[in-house]
């Protein structure tokens, strides 16, 4: 059985509909007070695959309600997007590891379960789970889209070199090259980004990385790519997070297209994680 999470209803139903699996009937609410309230309304089975992302305080505690009724359970739990991933490190002194914390909180629940995690943006993350984790790579599925497209010379970009390895990976599916922009400081107040080897003249450019949030770094790396004179640029990212005004900073920069996964639902969620999920389920 499927059970899918307030954050993640879409994505419960496409990984139920190619699995060929129950997807159960959930009502969700929230009280006037604020407090969540969870109600699982199809009898459970006794193997349960529970997919929710937790983008919000609220969307952890739905999480950690569901995980409550399913107790006893053989349980599957699907993190497309965990929240506090960032928070993986202590960086001052008196700062919790809200990664950690979180990790611990779900762990009762897991004791013969499983946890599939998708495009973890700190693996080390993994390592806090008491059970069999995995990390499941959804860049593939993003090279092959923008294969899909026809794109002219193109050149795979990361932003930075913590998303090299993911841009290789996109790179190596689209037969493409591959660097990273490096950031040159021009003064106090002035930063100059630029591909560290490869020139971009006349070229379609598709800068790769795992999430975007504020946009506003990838706004940045896009106008300077274009007075670089890229053709085109495309920005491919796993999570869409998108906080604020990001989509609108990310056009007016002169992006061509946004393409994401479907591991946050948005509008430009539309390159669906399910079939690696299903997959991982099956194992």
């Amino acid at each position: 059985m499927i059970i899918g999470g307030p954050a993640s209803q879409l994505l419960a139903g496409r990984v139920a509909a190619i699995l060929g699996q129950e997807l159960a009937l959930c009502d969700y609410k929230t009280f006037p007070d604020g407090e969540s309230y969870t109600q699982v309304v199809t009898p459970l089975d006794d193997e349960i695959v529970i997919i929710q992302s937790t983008p919000t305080d609220q969307d952890l505690v739905f999480l950690l309600q569901l995980l409550d009724v399913c107790q006893g359970k053989k349980i599957s739990l699907v993190i497309p997007y965990f929240g506090y991933a960032r928070q993986d490190k202590i960086f001052k002194p008196g700062e919790p590891m809200t990664a950690r914390a979180v990790a611990t909180a779900l762990n009762p629940f897991l004791k013969n379960g499983r946890v599939f995690l998708v495009n973890i943006h700190a693996p080390s993350i993994m390592s806090h789970f008491q059970c069999e984790t995995k990390n499941l790579d959804a860049t593939p599925l993003l090279a092959e889209r923008i294969g899909s497209m026809k794109l002219h010379d193109p050149v795979v970009i990361s932003p930075d070199k913590g998303a090299v390895a993911m841009a290789k990976t996109a790179a190596s599916c689209l037969d493409a090259a591959c660097d990273y922009l490096q950031k040159t400081r021009l003064s106090g107040t002035e930063v100059s980004m630029a591909p560290k080897e490869i020139e971009v003249i006349g070229r379609d450019v598709v800068i790769f990385d795992d999430m975007i949030a504020t946009g506003g770094t990838m706004a940045t790396a896009i106008t300077l790519l274009r007075q670089q004179g890229a053709r085109k640029v495309y920005l491919a990212a796993v999570h869409p997070v998108l906080t604020g005004s990001a989509v609108l900073k990310l056009y007016r920069s002169g992006v061509e297209a946004v393409l994401a996964c479907d591991t946050l639902d948005k509008g430009v969620s539309t390159v669906s994680v399910a079939p690696l999920i299903a997959k991982a389920i099956k194992g």
